[in-house]
C-alpha cells in the first residue's frame, strides 16, 4: 500500500495541475509519476533493486509455444510495411510473445532484432526465442523511457536502425493471467503493473483507487477510460472503500457494476456489438494512469524516430482513441504542449479533446504541419474480417506506418 505522503504528492499533483491546466495529458502523467519515483527511491532505499530475470515463466511458455501467447494483430500489414531485407536491423519496442519479431526473422534472412519489453515474462520468452535465433535477438528489458539508454548500451548508434514497430497496450500473456490484475473477467490482485514487480515501490491500481479522493479518480476514469460516468463510478468507489479496502479485481467490477441499474451491466457493445462489462473503461483508465502509458508511448516514438536511418520505417499499432491520437499527431509533426483556457468545468471533460485533433472526422490534418515522415499508406488501416473472427482482441486495432524523411 501506498504510504501516506505518497498519496498526498499523487493527489496534490494530479490536482494542482488540472486546476491550473497548464500541461498537456503526456506532461501530467510524466510529472505525477516521476515525483512519486523521486519520494519512493527516499522511502524504499533499503530494498534491493529487482533482478532483471523475474519469476518462472507460465507453463504455456515451455517448449517454445510462444505463438499461442498472444497472437499478433494484423501480422501481415505489419511485415508489408516494413518490408524486410537481408540484413536489415529492426526494434520491436513491445516484444510480447515474440510474434512480430518471429515474423521478421523468417522473412528475411541474416536480420538482427532489438526485442523490447517492459514485463520480465516478457523479456525471459525474448531471451529463450533468441536461443531458436543464435545472434539476431538482443532481448532489452525496460520502458519506452529507458530505450534510448537501452540501446547505446547494446552498441546500437541513432540513426542505424532500418525499422521499428511499436504495439501499443497490452498483451494477452497480461489480460489472461488473473494474478497480473489487467482483466476484470478473471479475479486476481489489482495490480495491473505492466513492469511486474521490477519496480515495488512503484503504486498498482488498488493503491489508486484507495488512496486518491473522489475528484481525482473521477479525473483519472475521464481523462484515460473516456468514462462518461466518472463521477457516479468514483463516488461508489470511495463509498465502498470506506467499509473494506478494495483488493481484487472483480471486488473492483462489482463496485462498479452496483454503481448501475443490473439493466446497464452489459447494455454497452463493442466494435462487433458484442456486451461488453460496465467497468471496462474504468480499467482501462487505472491502467494507462498506473503505467503512464501515453507518457511512455510518446517518448517512445521520439526515441524510435531518433534510432530510424533516412527511409526507415515505422509501424504503430494502437487499440484506442487516446493511443491513435498521439501517434497520429506525432507522425503529423502537430506539437501536443498546446495550451487551452478553458473554464474550470471543462478543464477535465476537454482535456484530451483540445490536446489532441478528433482523429474521426479527418486522416490528415488541417493546415501546416512539420511532419518529417512520408506515408507508407494514406488512411489508417484496420484488421480485416478474418482477422476479427480469428482475434477478437484485435478489433479496435489501427496501423500507421511512414518512412523517415
Amino acid at each position: 500500500m501506498l504510504s501516506h505522503s505518497l498519496c498526498q504528492v499523487y493527489k496534490c499533483l494530479f490536482l494542482h495541475n488540472l486546476k491550473l491546466n497548464s500541461v498537456s495529458v503526456a506532461t501530467l502523467d510524466r510529472r505525477i509519476h516521476s515525483s512519486a519515483k523521486k519520494l519512493s527511491d527516499c522511502e524504499l532505499k533499503e530494498q534491493a533493486n529487482h533482478k532483471c530475470e523475474a519469476g518462472a515463466l507460465p507453463q504455456s511458455t515451455e517448449k517454445s509455444n510462444f505463438g499461442r501467447l498472444h497472437i499478433p494483430v494484423m501480422l501481415e500489414e505489419v511485415v508489408n510495411c516494413l518490408s524486410p531485407q537481408p540484413g536489415q536491423r529492426f526494434l520491436d519496442m513491445t516484444f510480447g510473445a515474440g510474434g512480430h519479431t518471429t515474423a521478421l526473422l523468417e522473412k528475411a534472412s541474416d536480420i538482427t532484432v532489438y526485442a523490447l519489453d517492459r514485463d520480465p515474462t516478457a523479456y525471459k520468452i525474448a531471451q529463450q526465442l533468441s536461443e531458436s535465433y543464435p545472434k539476431q535477438i538482443r532481448a532489452l528489458l525496460g520502458q519506452f523511457s529507458q530505450l534510448e539508454a537501452l540501446l547505446i548500451s547494446s552498441g546500437v548508434e541513432p540513426g542505424t536502425l532500418d525499422g521499428v514497430v511499436l504495439d501499443a497496450g497490452c498483451s494477452s500473456m497480461q489480460f489472461d493471467t488473473p494474478e497480473r490484475g489487467f482483466s476484470l473477467q478473471k479475479d486476481g490482485p489489482l495490480d495491473m503493473r505492466m513492469d511486474n514487480d521490477r519496480y515495488p515501490d512503484m503504486p498498482t491500481a488498488a493503491d489508486v483507487v484507495n488512496a486518491l479522493d473522489q475528484q481525482a479518480l473521477a479525473s483519472i476514469l475521464r481523462t484515460y477510460g473516456e468514462e462518461r460516468h466518472a463521477k457516479k463510478i468514483a463516488s461508489a468507489i470511495v463509498q465502498a472503500r470506506s467499509i473494506y479496502p478494495i483488493t481484487r479485481t472483480q471486488q473492483l467490477a462489482s463496485i462498479v457494476a452496483g454503481a448501475f441499474p443490473a439493466s446497464a451491466l452489459y447494455a454497452r457493445k463493442d466494435l462487433l456489438q458484442r456486451p461488453t462489462h460496465v467497468a471496462t473503461k474504468t480499467f482501462q483508465g487505472l491502467r494507462i494512469f498506473v503505467n503512464d502509458e501515453l507518457h511512455e508511448l510518446f517518448i517512445g516514438l521520439k526515441t524510435a524516430e531518433k534510432f530510424l536511418k533516412p527511409g526507415g520505417r515505422l509501424v504503430a499499432l494502437s487499440f484506442h482513441s487516446l493511443e491513435d491520437r498521439i501517434i497520429k499527431r506525432f507522425l503529423h509533426g502537430i506539437s501536443m504542449t498546446e495550451k487551452y483556457n478553458l473554464g474550470s468545468r471543462q478543464k477535465i471533460r476537454h482535456a484530451l479533446k483540445n490536446c489532441f485533433e478528433d482523429d474521426d472526422a479527418q486522416d490528415l490534418p488541417r493546415g501546416k504541419s512539420n511532419s518529417r515522415w512520408n506515408f507508407i499508406q494514406k488512411k489508417v488501416l484496420t484488421p480485416q474480417a478474418k482477422d476479427i473472427q480469428t482475434n477478437p482482441r484485435g478489433r479496435s486495432a489501427k496501423l500507421r506506418a511512414a518512412v523517415k524523411l
